[in-house]
């Protein structure tokens, strides 16, 4: 993954909108874990779940993510655009 120069950034060095795969998704708490495409694994809480359109999500499955702060704070599938 390559790391947004200046303002783009969402935090620890990565840009504000990427691309990760499902690691774990939980539907009870809507809260998981993601893989970016370097390998780090990012948490993502209820909130940035309930932020985006979707119901349900399986584990393998391509996201497209907004990182704040180093935080993931929106989830979509990856063929939605991230606002």
């Amino acid at each position: 993954m390559t790391r947004a120069p200046g303002g783009g950034k969402g935090g620890h060095g990565y840009p504000r909108h990427v691309q990760a795969t499902v690691k774990t998704f939980d539907p009870e708490t809507r809260a998981g874990s993601l893989f970016l495409d370097d390998g780090t694994e990012i948490p993502f809480g209820a909130a940035a779940f309930d932020a985006g359109p979707l119901l349900l999500l399986r584990s393998g499955q391509r996201v497209n993510i907004a990182l704040t702060g180093g935080r993931v704070t929106y989830v979509t599938l990856s063929t939605f655009p991230v606002p």
